[in-house]
């Protein structure tokens, strides 16, 4: 539909409203009244909680007051839930590792709940929480998860002596095993994939409001479902999801962190209604990092099985995943739900995997942008390349082997996945071509000469999105044409609004201003699954045009009344209804208003212009793409300088591609950050969080990446009416794996055959220091 329809770099429609100081983001919205509520946090990983006095905080100046542990044991309240169930090794049903809105007996990880003090101000309510006194009893902490299951390990369940949460086995493991029995090699790799958390620059924020008059709840929160999120606290409250409203205004980041349900959350709701009055609570940076969902953080051993000639014969994973010290509502997820994504764009005919997950003294784990996937794209990639080095082939060569072939969509892999279509060679040869493969060892002895170590990374990454759950729109015109969109997805910076602008100016025709985007709001929008998973645009878009094509039957019907035509000879065409074979025509804006005219229309044609569409997928999609990375190392320091990126991906339809190209640097500046400097850190003698702040916690700046070239190779997909893959996630899937390559590469003249994650500069001087002092020997 022109320039502002699908395929056009159309600029973000929301980002005038933002750079002016426009948002409106959960800590801008305010009510009359409000109190403010401070979370009294555990100073220690374990211990027993011996005695509590709250006198001296509850008569402190402004203090409303103090909840404990008691209290909520008290108050009859249900369970957090957990949405992801496994089981034991021996079938039985997973431990939960049970949260509660406040402990009453033992703490469990740094941070844990100990009080939630309600004051007029978020100050006295701080000095209120000094006046607390809580008598500890220290236990042994467990914070390093390859030791949770060690005999001693100290247990953090009583009910749960070996720390073991599920074992989740996936594949076949007969067929792996006697693949693995007549290989002519097998490569292995053993690492560990750390712990980093989501740090979105809004923090979590929770404003609760209880009316007694109509007895309803009104929470208005940071997060990636209102509806996810009306269902979970209703569970918890034990009261029907219709006195429960959700109201979440502009997003700033969420990266699946803010999908969980938090005690805040339920506590906000549960003090508005004991002092009748609404209650705030917002997260400081380093509250958030002791208290967020972190994510990542396995151990892991994976095997590849090949033949003489590099063909892969089969692939074994072994994981240890910690889940935290309680499980969160999706902490089985990213552990084992993208578990597919280990058969990567290869033939491998057998896989198994086997994940053990354990309790740590640590705070939950949950989805963070990939949620599993960069997990697996590292695992087979990573071990890929040990395979292709230990054997003398190129890697590219042995991946070119065993790759998929577009002529065998769709594709059953070796475990659990379909693959619904793409051309991996293609996107294979168009990024080793662009990358200039060829050409790297001529650059790398350019490098050599400036005294620096440059090394080429690759990564063939594949993920599975916009899986097979509902998702709905509206459209609705008003009396005045103005045309409003109401979705149950729900954006947190991906650029929804010009997004789903797009969609209905190419199918019907509305200039992008006379729209409206309406969402995050339980009481407008009738039901929505909210934003995860590179979902939004493949299935909310979908039940857009879904909901497109009724308004055209609907305005058909009122545009054949207008023209005194038959509605058989109605077409629609460029935002116009026209009677075929002649230049008679009415726009759409015009019928809109038509429909609203009651002296307009007869008694047979049904008044107002609206429809509302569901859509859900009978199986997900596929994006995939090839990165490439250079870097160097500098020996003398350790510094990685990132010289070029380039990434070919197939999202399949691309609606907006400045939006992808923002989506795909965004993915891969998270997954870079990951495998050169974010690190969460504990002190495995205390359990205390190392990292509790930016001063520790090491994020990338600008000036740790280079410019990023995003090359589209894209392949529709058939599962939705659009074609369109997904693409937020993709960037981050492959760039960890592709840097983590990189690195590797860099140190191999040194005979270095791996980096620990995250590689830092101090741990990489520390290898080149090393490896030069064993030459040296």
């Amino acid at each position: 539909m022109g320039e502002f329809g699908i395929g056009q770099p159309v600029p973000r429609t929301e980002d005038p409203r933002l750079l002016r100081g426009g948002g409106n983001y959960a800590d801008d919205m305010t009510l009359p009244n409000q109190a403010f509520g401070y979370v009294l946090r555990s100073p220690h990983a374990h211990a027993r909680i011996a005695r509590m006095d709250t006198a001296a905080a509850e008569a402190a100046p402004g203090v409303l007051t103090v909840l404990t542990g008691r209290d909520w044991d008290a108050g009859g309240f249900g369970d957090f839930p957990v949405i992801v169930q496994r089981n034991h090794r021996d079938g039985s049903p997973m431990h939960q590792g049970p949260r509660r809105g406040l402990v009453s007996d033992r703490v469990r990880m740094v941070g844990d709940y100990v009080a939630f003090i309600v004051a007029e101000s978020m100050d006295q309510a701080k000095d209120a929480a000094e006046l607390v006194e809580v008598e500890y009893e220290i236990l042994p902490a467990l914070t390093d998860t390859a030791r949770a299951l060690d005999a001693g390990a100290p247990q953090l369940w009583d009910d749960c002596p070996s720390n073991e949460a599920f074992v989740f086995p996936l594949g076949d493991k007969a067929a792996v095993d006697a693949a693995f029995a007549r290989a002519d090699h097998v490569a292995r790799v053993d690492y560990f994939c750390n712990r980093i958390s989501a740090n979105a620059m809004e923090p979590r924020v929770s404003l609760g409001d209880y009316d007694r008059r109509s007895g309803r709840y009104t929470l208005y929160a940071s997060t990636q479902s209102v509806h996810g999120l009306r269902a979970n606290v209703s569970n918890v409250l034990k009261v029907p999801e219709s006195q429960i409203r959700v109201i979440a205004g502009d997003v700033g980041g969420a990266f699946g962190m803010k999908g969980d349900v938090y005690q805040d959350q339920v506590l906000v709701l549960w003090a508005s209604r004991l002092l009748e009055r609404p209650v705030r609570w917002t997260a400081e940076r380093s509250e958030s990092l002791m208290s967020d969902d972190h994510a990542r953080d396995n151990v892991t051993t994976a095997e590849l099985a090949l033949d003489k000639d590099g063909k892969f014969l089969a692939f074994r994973v072994n994981t240890v995943a910690s889940v935290g010290a309680y499980m969160g509502s999706m902490g089985g997820h990213s552990p084992t739900n993208n578990l597919g994504g280990l058969a990567g764009v290869y033939t491998t005919p057998a896989i198994f995997v086997e994940v053990t997950a354990v309790f740590t003294n640590t705070n939950p784990t949950g989805p963070y942008r990939g949620a599993g996937r960069p997990e697996a794209s590292l695992a087979i990639e990573k071990t890929i390349d040990r395979a292709a080095r230990e054997m003398g082939i190129d890697r590219v060569e042995i991946r070119r082997r065993n790759l998929i072939p577009a002529a065998a969509m769709p594709y059953k892999t070796g475990l659990v996945f379909v693959y619904d279509s793409g051309d991996f060679e293609a996107v294979l040869d168009k990024a080793v071509e662009l990358g200039d493969w060829a050409g790297f060892e001529a650059r790398r002895a350019e490098a050599a000469k400036r005294g620096r170590l440059r090394g080429i990374g690759l990564a063939c990454a594949i993920e599975q999105a916009a899986g097979p759950m509902e998702e709905t729109a509206e459209i609705r015109f008003d009396p005045s044409g103005h045309c409003t969109l109401v979705m149950g997805t729900l954006n947190q910076g991906q650029g929804h609004d010009v997004t789903f602008k797009q969609l209905v100016n190419e199918q019907l025709g509305i200039p992008l201003e006379n729209m409206t985007l309406l969402q995050g709001d339980t009481d407008v929008v009738l039901h929505g699954r909210g934003t995860f998973g590179s979902r939004s645009a493949g299935n909310g878009g979908a039940a857009l045009a879904l909901a497109g094509e009724r308004i055209i039957a609907r305005g058909k019907t009122i545009a054949a009344h207008m023209l005194e035509a038959a509605e058989a000879d109605i077409a629609f065409e460029d935002g116009s209804f026209t009677v075929a074979g002649t230049d008679r025509a009415v726009n759409i804006l015009d019928v809109a208003r038509t429909a609203y005219n009651p002296m307009a229309l007869p008694s047979e044609i049904e008044p107002t212009l609206a429809a509302y569409a569901a859509f859900k997928p009978k199986a997900p999609t596929f994006p995939n793409g090839t990165h490439i990375c250079e870097l160097e190392i500098d020996p003398e320091t350790g510094k990685v300088e990132f010289q070029s990126y380039l990434v070919v991906d197939d999202v399949g339809t691309v609606i907006n591609p400045m939006l992808l190209k923002g989506q795909i640097h965004g993915g891969v500046s998270q997954g870079l950050g990951q495998a050169i400097c974010e690190d969460v850190t504990y002190d495995h003698e205390s359990g205390q969080l190392v990292a509790a702040s930016f001063m520790d916690y090491c994020m990338p700046r600008a000036d740790d990446m280079c410019a990023i070239e995003v090359v589209s190779q894209g392949v529709p997909s058939p599962t939705n009416p659009l074609g369109i893959k997904g693409a937020g996630e993709a960037g981050c899937v492959g760039a960890l794996p592709c840097v983590h390559a990189a690195l590797i590469d860099a140190l191999s003249p040194l005979g270095v055959t791996d980096v620990p994650l995250p590689a830092t500069p101090m741990r990489l001087w520390k290898i080149v220091r090393d490896a030069r002092a064993s030459e040296a020997a």
